[in-house]
């Protein structure tokens, strides 16, 4: 029987620092809603979707941000969301700002199904941006102030959706530019994975120029060339617009195990992307270019997990009889 799964990307438009979660989860029930009249299975939001960007605002005292963190899912905020949940029979996927009981931080997703049971969680491992306040940007990107880097590695479960068993994994934001970060995925057999973003639409490091338009293709061509690379489905979904003052690109999509994009955001509002996912079509690549078991070589990959940092290869030198 045809394993179909139909997937929505629940883009968000922007959520200003002085809007409550009331006023987020609010939207995101009213696009749950609507995924429900579409006819999806499961709804995937955006990295940080109960809040504003915080990271882009420094504090000194981190405990002065803890307002902006989740000690608890559900919460009587969130409450909301996972009532609908239930109400519609539709899973989904939540990405937010984890406080732990022993107060430790981290950029969590979670994946929870209609009875509200978590899943699967993730907690982000590739955190861009910096920790320290630093006077020359005109935006700080403080994740690395924020946030931990995850320590849950790259989980990937089986996972019962609408009478359909699937594999699904989890990436965040800066996570979808690291094909390590797939391929960690791939090697599970991941089939679907579900990743959210707040990407600014300009490079606010501004070490050189990196045009708009060329923003969006690198985080189309991140998400296209991972799900290719791994045989999978991949469902990148974006804040857009003006947040603060700062815009964020959207662009939101969902990506086919060849590569292909079909589906795409057009506005920078709330707004809902629909497709029918076969997952039977995740079998092509796993059994030929991408079979990972007939073609890996990883007793040739060893720079990949022991090194950091990139190092000039050695200089060409002539043979030293080249004259004779």
């Amino acid at each position: 029987m045809t394993r179909i799964l139909t997937v929505a990307g629940a883009q968000l438009g922007p959520i200003q620092k002085s809007e409550g979660r009331d006023v987020a989860v609010g939207r995101m029930v009213r696009l749950m809603e609507r995924a429900h009249q579409r006819g999806a299975q499961v709804v995937v939001y955006p990295e940080l979707a109960l809040t504003t960007f915080f990271p882009r605002w420094y504090e000194e005292d981190i405990s002065n941000a803890d307002n902006w963190y989740e000690t608890a899912l559900p919460s009587n905020e969130t409450a909301p969301l996972f009532e609908a949940a239930r109400k519609y029979n539709i899973a989904f996927h939540l990405g937010y700002a984890e406080k732990t009981p022993d107060g430790r931080r981290f950029n969590t997703a979670a994946f929870v199904d209609p009875s509200g049971e978590i899943v699967l969680k993730y907690r982000k491992i590739h955190l861009p941006g910096h920790k320290e306040y630093e006077p020359r940007r005109q935006v700080q990107h403080l994740e690395k102030r924020y946030f931990e880097v995850g320590d849950l590695g790259f989980p990937v479960v089986r996972a019962p959706v609408a009478g359909v068993d699937v594999n699904v994994g989890m990436l965040i934001c800066n996570d979808r530019r690291w094909p390590e970060a797939w391929r960690e995925l791939g090697l599970q057999q991941v089939e679907l994975v579900m990743l959210g973003y707040n990407t600014p639409s300009i490079n606010q490091d501004r070490k050189g120029f990196e045009a708009h338009h060329l923003r969006v293709l690198h985080s189309h061509l991140s998400i296209q060339a991972g799900c290719y690379q791994n045989a999978c489905f991949g469902v990148g979904v974006a804040k857009a617009g003006v947040e603060d003052d700062h815009e964020l690109f959207g662009h939101s999509i969902i990506a086919n195990p060849q590569g292909e994009m079909i589906a795409q955001a057009t506005t920078w509002d709330d707004e809902l992307i629909v497709a029918d996912c076969n997952l039977d079509q995740c079998a092509l690549g796993r059994s030929t270019i991408f079979n990972f078991a007939a073609h890996r070589r990883p007793e040739h990959y060893g720079r990949i997990t022991g090194q950091v940092g990139s190092v000039e290869p050695p200089r060409w030198q002539p043979p030293v009889n080249a004259a004779e």
